[in-house]
């Protein structure tokens, strides 16, 4: 998996250990969620390797990652334990951890954000670009370059690059990182 050892992985998991610690293992969240099929552990095995302090195994997975956050797992789980939570916080211990089978997801959500903190809204072009020279590999943009010729003759994306932005949300998002610390 990397250079990280499990030690450092156990740490960045230990709020979402005692999140799930009265987790019965009952599988309604694996029976509830949409994209269970997609993942390579079910979350209840997922649930289980954390409590066994397995972190090697959940960040070798990619299960965490295909969480679209839709919250059935944690209406449904009857033991009321916040997976939908549990789960982003995954993701955001593998960003932080800087993970390298991570790298790509997690720069494209910055990318994105950075794009809604400048305009309040998503600039598709400009989000893309910056997302795919963070990448830096030129030849990434070319597999999708099919998709977005698509996507422009049909309307749904504009080719423009509002560079500059009005920083519409940088209140907003400044008073989250001061909440988040």
């Amino acid at each position: 998996m990397g250079q990280v050892s499990n030690e450092r992985l156990l740490e960045q998991t230990e709020t979402v250990k005692e999140m799930i610690q009265t987790c019965i293992q009952c599988g309604t969240c694996t029976a509830s969620c949409p994209n269970n099929e997609f993942m390579d552990i079910t979350p209840r095995h997922m649930w289980r390797l954390l409590l066994t302090d397995h972190a090697d195994a959940v960040f070798s997975s990619k299960s965490f990652i295909m969480c679209s956050s839709c919250y059935y797992c944690t209406l449904r789980c009857p033991r009321g334990l916040e997976l939908t939570h549990a789960m982003s916080l995954l993701k955001q211990a593998a960003s932080k951890l800087k993970l390298k089978q991570f790298q790509r997801s997690s720069l494209f959500y910055e990318a994105f954000l950075d794009s809604v903190k400048k305009h309040g809204r998503v600039r598709e072009m400009e989000f893309m670009t910056n997302y795919f020279i963070s990448m830096k590999n030129p030849v990434i943009p070319f597999a999708y370059a099919s998709l977005g010729l698509k996507l422009m003759a049909k309307g749904k994306v504009r080719p423009e690059f509002p560079f500059g932005g009005k920083g519409k949300l940088t209140a907003l998002f400044k008073k989250v990182a001061e909440l988040e610390g």
